[in-house]
């Protein structure tokens, strides 16, 4: 099958931007925002904001208010109000449903330990060896949800993708191997929310960074098996710190906030991230 492309005109280009309130912005996510801004704004489409807040654990407001404080301070602004994910744990339990009723769901009641230790001899990342997806269901234990790809993939038939900057793509969401859908501590993964997210808030153009070029993979097969529509990719390059490594939340990147404490002007620095002038120390690739 052919993707099933979102065929607004320019008009009614729609982007995103979607953190996680689980600390605060920095440089990297400061470009992601704008990627996706000014994308909207050159087609006089509509820029929104999503705060991804299912993650109960990590997710605290104070961080939210720091999101909006920090993208004000870079002079950005959204359209609409903001669309909290802890608003629509109905929906996604409805698509798990529809996916439940497909037959491609099944229960995982693996640990983070027992899969780290099955996943240990291929390295990090490696594909989760679908050790539960026979096993008898067990309601009294804790389980997270995940697909049969296998079966998902041969359901769906071949898939297609754009990205604006890598051309046409064909779907590979076997590579992912069978993914959480629904974790054991939250009501819905990623892949999942926003799948359903994007399709809820009519975004016709996904700006991310690179880094997610594969979980677009995934992201397309759902997107068949739920019936909704599939956007246009624009992948951008990612913000790297001086030792090449990307710029992250776990790794130390230094935050807005710091930076607008030590002086900086927000509108200075999002100028000059759109001219391709980045503070010393940082740097970003061209691909």
């Amino acid at each position: 099958m052919t993707a099933r492309h979102v065929t607004h005109g320019q008009e009614g280009l729609v982007t995103r931007f979607a953190p996680s309130p689980t600390g605060r912005l920095h440089l990297g996510h400061a470009y992601a925002a704008l990627q996706a801004h000014d994308r909207a704004a050159a087609a006089g489409g509509h820029f929104l904001l999503r705060i991804e807040d299912i993650d109960g654990t990590r997710s605290r407001p104070e961080h939210v208010a720091g999101i909006i404080e920090d993208l004000r301070w870079l002079g950005l602004d959204w359209d609409g109000e903001i669309l909290f994910q802890s608003a629509r744990l109905t929906a996604y339990q409805a698509a798990l449903d529809t996916l439940q009723a497909q037959g491609l769901l099944y229960r995982c009641y693996c640990t983070r330990a027992e899969i780290a230790h099955l996943s240990a001899p291929h390295g990090p990342g490696a594909v989760y060896p679908g050790t539960c997806r026979h096993a008898a269901p067990r309601d009294d234990l804790p389980h997270a949800w995940r697909i049969d790809m296998a079966r998902a993939a041969a359901l769906a038939g071949p898939l297609d993708w754009h990205d604006e900057l890598a051309g046409v793509q064909r779907a590979d969401p076997l590579a992912a191997g069978d993914v959480v859908l629904a974790r054991k501590d939250a009501p819905a993964s990623y892949h999942l929310a926003v799948v359903v997210d994007d399709a809820f808030q009519r975004v016709t153009h996904i700006v991310r960074g690179r880094d997610l070029f594969e979980a677009t993979h995934v992201h397309r097969l759902l997107q068949q098996l739920l019936g909704l529509p599939t956007p246009i990719y624009r992948h951008h390059p990612l913000l790297r710190g001086a030792d090449g490594a990307r710029l992250a939340k776990r790794t130390g990147a230094p935050s807005l906030a710091s930076l607008r404490a030590a002086g900086m002007d927000g509108r200075v620095l999002a100028d000059d991230l759109r001219a391709g002038r980045l503070p010393i120390g940082f740097t970003l690739p061209n691909a």
